[in-house]
């Protein structure tokens, strides 16, 4: 039994050391490391030589909610492209920072196209992919000194599909050597590790100050991320970008990105997050961004859009009212988020209650800024509306759900209205 000075304590995501990176992008700058949120990040799937495509669904994604966007560099056309991409987007009052992918051939497509280097704002360099034997350190160099006398920030990202297997072979070598060898999939993650480190140490040896470098270790096991970051984490001060790497499409990829970063952010580990989700035929790219934001917001260290609470549904609520109500203000919600962001300061901590009968109905509503307790099987056609946990009002007929829309909106209005 809990005695009167005694209360229960919340618990909150540590806090881990880290430094400062900004990655920019004209008056645009956005904060990583340290005591600034974390960030979401987003990738482009359109050709980056389809310039309006890519343009068009950098801002979807922009607008989303991503506050950085990457896109593929992977060939020549692609490098030309790049500073055209950046244009089309400052006309149109995007400016969201263009992060880079590159692989295999980054050395020369950022040497031969100053225009791509300098129109991105961060570059990606896969230590696994810069070049085999003499060939890597002088390729790797060429990346990291263009970023240097540019000042972009650089994501070593590793990746256990593409990484370094001279180091992997290296260390294998040695842990065979071992009186009791570890797994294999252990020394695997010491090769993860070791090659983001190392390669953050030969960065700021070639002149690349340790403020611009943040690191990943990329795998698609839950598991297998948690281990791997747990331990990236006590071996730098590095931000840390986090992402389940070919985490999957529909319901699979979204709950193994979810409980993969979420077990690290309540730990305090992630500066940067991505969830590469594989979009399901038709699904809108943005779709990614939704779960990210919807991650930060669930554990309480960021929030995006109002939050819109609907109860499941059982034998007391076969009408489906409370649902087509609830997805019709959640989806209304989301659409008015860009406008309202500066429309309305402090929208995004709006709570909404949707509910479908008397059980917990009135309870919830009340817990809400606004909320709609709505009949169940059985009940009296009345739905009362509680605001600011008191009732309101009480609504009946055929409109119940046009006038609740019009409550949220006047709501809305009075309480977050700067005029």
């Amino acid at each position: 039994m809990m005695h009167e000075h005694e209360s229960i304590a919340l618990s909150e995501p540590a806090k881990r050391r880290t430094k400062t990176a900004r990655i920019s992008w004209g008056s645009n700058v956005v904060t990583v490391g340290a005591d600034a949120p974390v960030r979401i990040q987003s990738m482009t799937n359109t050709d980056t030589v389809d310039v309006i495509g890519t343009a068009i669904q950098v801002k979807e994604l922009a607008i989303a909610g991503s506050e950085l966007v990457r896109i593929t560099v992977n060939t020549p056309e692609a490098a030309q492209a790049v500073p055209h991409i950046r244009e089309h987007l400052d006309r149109m009052g995007i400016d969201v920072p263009l992060i880079g992918d590159f692989h295999y051939n980054g050395h020369r497509l950022l040497s031969d196209y100053p225009a791509c280097a300098e129109s991105l704002s961060k570059y990606r360099i896969n230590p696994g992919n810069v070049g085999k034997g003499d060939k890597h350190d002088k390729q790797f160099a060429q990346m990291v000194e263009v970023a240097a006398r540019l000042k972009k920030a650089v994501r070593i990202g590793v990746n256990w599909g593409s990484l370094d297997q001279e180091l992997l072979a290296s260390l294998m070598d040695i842990n065979a050597k071992r009186a009791k060898p570890f797994e294999a999939r252990q020394v695997m993650y010491e090769a993860l590790i070791q090659s983001a480190t190392q390669s953050a140490q030969r960065a700021v040896e070639l002149g690349l100050p340790a403020e611009q470098i943040l690191l990943s270790c990329k795998v698609s096991g839950v598991q297998d991320l948690v281990a791997v970051y747990r331990q990236l984490a006590l071996r730098s001060t590095h931000p840390l970008h986090l992402g389940l790497t070919e985490a999957g499409m529909g319901t699979k990829g979204t709950v193994a990105s979810s409980v993969a970063l979420s077990l690290l952010l309540q730990e305090g580990i992630g500066d940067t997050i991505r969830v590469s989700l594989t979009p399901q035929p038709g699904e809108a790219r943005t779709q990614e961004v939704v779960i990210a934001a919807e991650i930060l917001q669930s554990l309480g260290m960021r929030k995006f859009v109002p939050s819109v609470t609907a109860c499941p549904g059982c034998g007391r609520t076969t009408s489906t009212t409370f649902q087509e109500l609830a997805k019709e203000i959640d989806d209304y919600l989301r659409a008015q988020m860009p406008v309202w962001r500066a429309q309305y300061p402090g929208v995004e901590n709006l709570k909404v209650a949707v509910m479908g009968c008397i059980v917990n109905g009135p309870g919830e509503s009340k817990h809400a800024d606004i909320g709609i307790s709505l009949p169940g099987t059985g009940e009296a056609p009345a739905a009362p509306v509680f605001i600011d946990g008191e009732k309101a009002l009480t609504l009946r007929g055929e409109h119940i759900a046009k006038e609740f829309h019009q409550l949220v909106e006047s709501y809305i209005q009075k309480k977050y209205s700067t005029v």
